[in-house]
């Protein structure tokens, strides 16, 4: 029904705007002109193109169930049976819009979802788009009625005659008939008032923004993740600040998630007690469906894959997470030998390294690394949503893990803190991997301050009371190749010291087609997937970190993107490009950071100050 009525919608409201541009019957305006004056018809067809136009705009939210939108139809509708009869007695049209009408409402317990939370750049979009379906309706008219026109009429002085008439001012056009003349002036004047006034409205109307994490939130989801922190890598992430959660009813499981694009994207396995997953996922399935948003996932593991099946939607494996078993890591064997030889290149050069948790850090230390890691990134745009905290240094993560590689030896650091591996010349864009895209994070171990120059840094997040999970990767562009390899080689060598069994890395995408299509026999269809991605690769890092991350001979981990239907997937796969910064859209100023992150900041600058 929801789509039904979205298609009728706006061919109802294109059929509005051709009637009202249209020239009437002559009889019908003969016997008009008895009950209503003619200037009064002339602005009842004005009213009713844009009664049309705003008919073809709600038929989207119709699609979408919104409980707004049918009301606002409805209201048209009415409105537009009126202006019908008004224009020119078409009763034929007003029976149409009368119809549609009466469906809507014997339907309206269809439409019961939730508005979408809104911000002020719905006002640009919506200005534009009116803007041109204003300018397209006044090139209509003129189509239409061009016989009505006066002298030489190009395109660039309909335009010009469009644009004026939008703000009520005469244009260039001269034409045969004052009453075309004055219908044309109303047209496009009404058009023009409403297009400011509804961009105005949205523009000025107070935000309803996106629900982030509270301070609630964060307690019970720092409990659970006490209780059961170890069960997925990715479970610490859901402590990004640009996430929600939504909590099963016995309060034992949550599903992390954001809303990008009227889809509902949840990130990484539920949470919490497996026995209450099921709850959780009911929950999110109900907001989703309150809102009329796609539910998604992206990132679960096989077990929260197959409880999403159960709760009706549809599992496919889009990668692999690369984990590394620390204690049967080796350098040694023929596979590791690149490996080796950019060790020894790296050492040679002089680079150093240490790891430290980020509770037994200096603040200013903390505050000197976290800038030095932002002047490395500039203006390029920090990746992440899934695998990524999008922080460093906050007090209340101070089980993670911050390693970093120096160019020469810190004077008051030991011997014991070099070693590593480098890499080859190959994957110089690993500095950029940022572990399926995060912001730079830092540490300092001890005397790492007196270090002359810091080159490269790799940030951690607990996996449960034994593991470490790869969330930034930020380097120097001008320091050596393969210190990404470096700093993650030194990191498993002294995973024993830090209490670290296993360790996650970046995630590769579509690693096992990758994989089975350079196989020797591969089949045709698996070579054209393998060409395809390896396409894509020249925009998206999808050959490099496979490489990058098969290096260190991990385990792979696969990992499934959960969906609804398969006609929502290409929409899916935009919020999912847009939520993991792949697709960035243009802002007119920097985004704000979260109001703990600009809290945490004055401290540190008051404590920097203070020395």
């Amino acid at each position: 029904m929801p789509r039904l009525a979205a298609l009728l919608t706006f061919v109802v409201g294109l059929l509005d705007v051709v009637s009202a541009l249209t020239p009437e019957w002559r009889t019908r305006l003969a016997d008009l002109r008895a009950l209503v004056p003619a200037a009064a018809s002339r602005q009842a067809a004005a009213f009713t193109v844009v009664v049309g136009l705003l008919l073809m705009l709600l038929a989207a939210g119709l699609r979408r169930r919104k409980r707004r939108a049918w009301r606002a139809v409805v209201t048209l509708l009415g409105l537009g049976v009126v202006l019908h009869v008004a224009k020119g007695l078409d009763y034929d049209e007003a029976a149409v819009s009368a119809a549609l009408l009466g469906m809507l409402v014997l339907a309206r317990g269809e439409f019961q979802a939730k508005g979408d939370p809104s911000t002020r750049w719905r006002a640009l979009g919506a200005g534009l788009l009116l803007t041109t379906l204003s300018i397209g309706c006044g090139f209509l008219l003129f189509h239409l009625r061009e016989h009505r026109i006066v002298g030489a009429h190009s395109a660039a002085a309909q335009l010009e005659q469009i644009v004026l008439g939008l703000v009520g001012i005469p244009g260039p056009l001269h034409f045969g008939s004052d009453r075309f003349a004055d219908l044309a002036a109303r047209v496009l004047l009404t058009l023009g008032v409403v297009t400011i006034g509804v961009t105005g409205y949205l523009a000025l109307r107070p935000p309803c923004p996106a629900p982030r994490l509270t301070d609630d939130d964060q307690a019970r989801v720092r409990a659970l993740l006490d209780r059961h922190g170890s069960a997925d890598s990715l479970g610490y992430f859901v402590l990004r600040a640009d996430k929600s959660v939504i909590w099963s009813p016995s309060g034992k499981a949550c599903v992390a998630y954001r809303v990008v694009n009227g889809v509902m994207l949840a990130s990484g396995d539920p949470l919490g007690d497996r026995e209450a997953w099921p709850g959780a996922i009911r929950a999110f399935l109900q907001e989703a469906a309150d809102h009329a948003w796609a539910p998604a996932v992206i990132g679960c593991s096989e077990p929260a894959g197959q409880a999403w099946t159960r709760a009706g939607l549809t599992a496919l494996e889009f990668g692999d997470e690369a984990v590394v078993d620390t204690a049967t890591f080796s350098l040694e064997g023929r596979p590791m030998r690149n490996v080796r030889q950019a060790v020894k290149r790296v050492e040679r050069a002089g680079y150093t390294v240490c790891a430290r948790r980020v509770r037994d850090l200096d603040p200013t230390e903390i505050a000197a690394v976290e800038a030095q890691a932002k002047a490395w990134r500039g203006a390029q745009t920090e990746r992440g949503f899934s695998m990524a905290l999008g922080r460093i240094g906050d007090p209340a993560d101070g089980d993670c893990v911050l390693v970093l590689a120096y160019d020469s030896p810190p004077a008051e650091q030991t011997a014991d803190g070099a070693g590593g591996a480098g890499g080859a010349g190959g994957v110089d864009s690993a500095g950029d991997l940022d572990g399926a895209g995060a912001d730079a994070a830092a540490g300092v171990d001890g005397g790492c301050a007196a270090a002359p120059r810091l080159r490269a840094l790799l940030h951690f997040v607990p996996w449960g009371g034994d593991g470490l999970s790869l969330d930034a990767m930020v380097r120097d562009r001008d320091a050596d190749n393969g210190l990404n390899e470096f700093l993650i080689v030194n990191t498993l060598r002294q995973a024993g010291e830090l209490g670290v069994r296993r360790v996650s890395l970046n995630f590769a995408f579509f690693r096992s087609a990758l994989e089975r299509g350079e196989r020797l026999g591969a089949g045709p269809v698996i070579r054209c997937w393998r060409g395809l991605l390896m396409f894509m690769s020249r925009w998206f890092q999808i050959d490099s970190l496979y490489r990058f991350n098969a290096k260190f001979a991990p385990q792979w981990t696969p990992r499934f993107v959960c969906y609804p239907a398969t006609a929502e997937l290409p929409r899916i796969a935009l919020a999912m490009l847009e939520a993991e910064a792949f697709l960035v859209w243009p802002r007119w100023r920097p985004r704000l950071p979260h109001p703990v992150g600009r809290l945490i900041a004055t401290v540190r600058s008051d404590r920097a100050r203070s020395g």
